[in-house]
Formats: structure tokens, C-alpha cells, sequence
């Protein structure tokens, strides 16, 4: 798989779960912490896919 498809496919899944999070305490999806959850969501997004497609080149 293309490393920049990879990289965009893990932005958008770590920013939507990290988006969701604040539900969980009963926070609201467009707020501060809605988007900063979804920041670091789609940092840690990034961060795997890049890990992933190291493990994948070997």
C-alpha cells in the first residue's frame, strides 16, 4: 500500500476515534475537548501508520 495513502487512512480513523472520546464522559463531539481529542487522535493515527508501514517494508 502507498505509505501516503496509509498515512492519510490513519489521520482520518485517529482523528474520528479521538473525536468520539469525549462521549464517553458525557462531553460533546464539537467542543474543546472533542477537537483536541480528535488532535491527538489523528497524531496517534499517523504515528501507527507510519510504524505499520515500516513493519510492512521491513
Amino acid at each position: 500500500m502507498n505509505p501516503k495513502t496509509l498515512v492519510w487512512l490513519g489521520l482520518g480513523v485517529g482523528s474520528t476515534v479521538g473525536g468520539y472520546v469525549p462521549t464517553l464522559w458525557g462531553g460533546d463531539l464539537i467542543s474543546f475537548s472533542g477537537l483536541f481529542c480528535s488532535f491527538i487522535g489523528g497524531m496517534v493515527g499517523i504515528w501507527a501508520a507510519y510504524k505499520l508501514n515500516q513493519m510492512i517494508d521491513g
